[in-house]
């Protein structure tokens, strides 16, 4: 029985400690999905608005041909989210195999650690083990250093599309991407105008502000919620924070992925108007990556979503 009961708290305990925050259910339903050319299965850098960079891409209709190797690392030199480490998985197998066997037979996570027992204890080595692992996550799984950007300046959304919105072309290939105030104020009229016709159920709308790729799982989204006789309204979005990532040229392309904090009003309510979810008097906030992309002389429009992690 004290066995069991021991076992519980630790599924309890790690799952409480290493689930994800609730993922909103704004454009995307918190999923991590899209394109970013050659780097999709690689990890944008951290920044400030994401400080522990961003998750693995869930789903992409960019194959996976080669090796997704981290932000500025070569072949053989790290693992992006393409790819594992050796060295991470054997010892995190070897780690939780050697916490569980422990358990079962009755000496603790760390039966040859001696000096911590009970049920106190035991919270507390979970604690140090859910620690190391999240370390040994960013130190071997990829996880680019920062390559600073500027920061957003926050300002109440315009109502429109902002002057110059869908100027510029790309820089010469190989290079970065060099972006300007009114780039990112309409990284910001996107992040608004997405989330309207989300909540619109409008893709025409949408099909004028993202890929063909976003608007299809985007479209999935929506019918899933019209079968479910519920739709999700997201409103008053409001950027808190953002700043840039990366932005390169590529294939004729200019990409830039940026990181945003965000508030909004988010509520589901059912065919009859009731509020089955969510609020919409309560403030949420999560953390993003969006990246965006515009051909020569186009305009900027969304190519992929990510969540922080």
């Amino acid at each position: 029985m004290r066995r069991a009961r021991t076992l519980i708290a630790l599924v309890l305990s790690l799952g409480l400690a290493l689930a994800p925050a609730a993922a909103m259910a704004a454009a995307g339903d918190g999923g991590s999905f899209g394109s970013r050319g050659t780097r999709t299965y690689s990890a944008p850098p951290a920044t400030p608005t994401s400080p522990y960079g961003a998750a693995p891409m869930q789903r992409s209709l960019t194959p996976r041909n080669a090796p997704a190797y981290g932000y500025g690392q070569p072949p053989g030199y790290g693992y992006g989210y393409g790819s594992r480490s050796p060295f991470l998985s054997g010892l995190m197998g070897g780690l939780i195999g050697a916490g569980l066997g422990g358990l079962l037979f009755g000496r603790g996570l760390f039966g040859g650690i001696h000096g911590i027992g009970g049920f106190l204890g035991l919270l507390l080595q979970i604690y140090l083990l859910v620690l190391l692992v999240r370390w040994l996550l960013r130190r071997f799984g990829g996880q680019p250093a920062f390559i600073g950007g500027g920061m957003f300046t926050r300002q109440p959304p315009p109502q429109t599309a902002p002057p110059g919105y869908g100027g510029g072309g790309g820089g010469p290939p190989g290079q970065g991407v060099a972006l300007g105030p009114q780039d990112y104020q309409t990284f910001e009229y996107l992040l608004k105008a997405v989330q309207a016709a989300w909540s619109a159920h409008d893709l025409e709308a949408m099909r004028q502000l993202a890929t063909p790729e976003m608007v299809s799982v985007f479209a999935a989204q929506m019918a899933e919620q019209a079968s479910r006789g519920v739709r999700n309204l997201v409103t008053d979005v409001r950027l808190e924070q953002g700043d840039l990532a990366e932005a390169w040229h590529e294939n004729g392309r200019d990409y830039a992925t940026v990181a945003m904090r965000f508030a909004m009003h988010d509520a589901t309510r059912d065919a009859a108007g009731r509020i089955v979810d969510g609020s919409v008097t309560e403030w949420v906030s999560t953390v993003e990556y969006w990246t965006f992309l515009r051909a020569p002389g186009g305009r900027w429009i969304l190519s992929a979503i990510q969540q922080a992690r």
